[in-house]
């Protein structure tokens, strides 16, 4: 039970911090104050990444609409969510939002209904074993045994499942990145490979000349250092660094006034720093890579500041950092060029795998081709046998017409 209570309490502050996302509005600037400069690179719009991502951003915002559970979400404590009075409010839900949630429900059954026919589909007209259990997993977010209507137990389930996917949800993504990366590196070696000696050199030494290119920025101070912070305070906010205040800057990058710095807001902070780094208009700079940068500072941060792993920063958290020995660091902050990714070893069994899928679609495309060929040759004798029958059908017609006008003769 008592697992269960810090379960749900985690649950219940991913989905008040989901709600505060949904309600996030930009601080104000004083444009007077501010320089030209080229466009940010702002964080892409928050998206959990979840295969259910639509379903949990309607729900809360149909909750949020009632009165009653929004001033409940709003003020929500641990004890309540331990206790799981957040999940029973939902009985006191006007039944207007009530229906609407029962058929955001009935909305998402019949889109995982259509998902499971279709992956059980493939499944089956591969050859492949259909794993029954993993595609139950599918609905886990909801009680699928009663499919009408959305119930306080279709809450619960909800707030379990996102926290539980959302913790892995960093990894997942760094697991495709690096999948990105090794593609990539398989590519070029692949491009190289068709190439003569002359076109070779060329690209290779184009490659290196990239790699400095993009190597030579200016310094990345370490992400929520004191540095760092000033930077923002200074370029972004327009305020003399001399006077930086750990609190005001707080309270005026928490966009939504929560009193919290959720992952989207930390990773706002992050922008200038990127900027020195990653420049959409250069050819050796990877936007992909700059995302995978953000999430690397925002982990980071996360690592070093949010004491109680809840995915949020408090105030007293992240004063309590400023006071650390490591909130005066230094030292530059190694980017991603800076750090291997993968080992050769990884590479070379990433380059097996997709050989064998190659090799997997080789086949499939032969065996589809040679039924291919027998339908043609099917087609070709049932056009032969048609060709033969029109023939038969124009004799007996002839026959008959023949009979027809020349009732005393026996033989054609």
């Amino acid at each position: 039970q008592m697992v269960r209570g810090k379960a749900l309490a985690r649950c219940g502050l991913v989905l008040l911090s989901l709600w505060l996302c949904i309600q996030s509005v930009p601080i104000s600037v004083d444009k007077t104050k501010e320089k030209p400069q080229q466009e940010e690179l702002d964080p892409p719009e928050s998206e959990t990444g979840l295969h259910y991502d639509r379903y949990l951003r309607e729900v809360i915002e149909y909750l949020e609409k009632d009165p009653h559970f929004k001033e409940k979400l709003k003020n929500a404590n641990i004890d309540d969510i331990k206790q799981g009075k957040l999940s029973k409010e939902l009985d006191f839900v006007h039944r207007n939002f009530r229906t609407k949630l029962d058929e955001l429900k009935r909305e998402e059954m019949g889109r995982l209904r259509m998902l499971l026919k279709a992956k059980n589909d493939f499944k089956e007209g591969n050859g492949r074993t259909v794993d029954h259990q993993a595609l139950l997993k599918q609905f886990e977010h909801l009680n699928h045994m009663n499919p009408d209507t959305f119930e306080v137990e279709d809450l619960d389930r909800l707030i379990k499942s996102a926290t539980k996917d959302l913790e892995n949800f960093d990894k997942d993504r760094h697991d495709e990145f690096k999948r990105y990366e090794m593609m990539k590196e398989h590519e070029r070696r692949e491009r190289l490979r068709r190439m003569n000696e002359e076109e070779r050199k060329k690209e290779e030494q184009h490659y290196e000349e990239m790699k400095k290119k993009h190597a030579d920025h200016p310094k990345v101070n370490h992400p929520g250092s004191e540095d760092q912070l000033k930077e923002v305070w200074q370029e972004a906010d327009g305020l003399d660094p001399e006077y930086f205040d750990p609190k005001t800057f707080f309270k005026m990058h928490d966009t939504n006034g929560d009193g919290f710095f959720d992952e989207t807001e930390l990773e706002a902070l992050f922008t200038k720093e990127l900027e020195k780094v990653y420049n959409p208009q250069n050819e050796e700079d990877d936007m992909v890579e700059m995302e995978e940068e953000r999430l690397r500072m925002r982990e980071h941060v996360m690592n070093e500041v949010d004491t109680n792993k809840d995915r949020l920063v408090s105030l007293s958290e992240f004063m309590a950092a400023t006071k650390k020995e490591e909130f005066h660091e230094k030292d530059e902050w190694e980017t991603l060029d800076q750090n291997p990714l993968y080992t050769e070893e990884e590479l070379r069994e990433y380059e097996r795998h997709l050989a064998n899928a190659e090799n997997d679609i080789n086949q499939k495309s032969v065996e589809l081709q040679r039924q291919k060929e027998e339908l043609e040759r099917k087609q070709s004798e049932l056009n032969a046998q048609r060709m033969g029958l029109q023939q038969v059908n124009i004799k007996l017609i002839i026959m008959l017409l023949y009979w027809k006008y020349n009732p005393h003769c026996v033989n054609v």
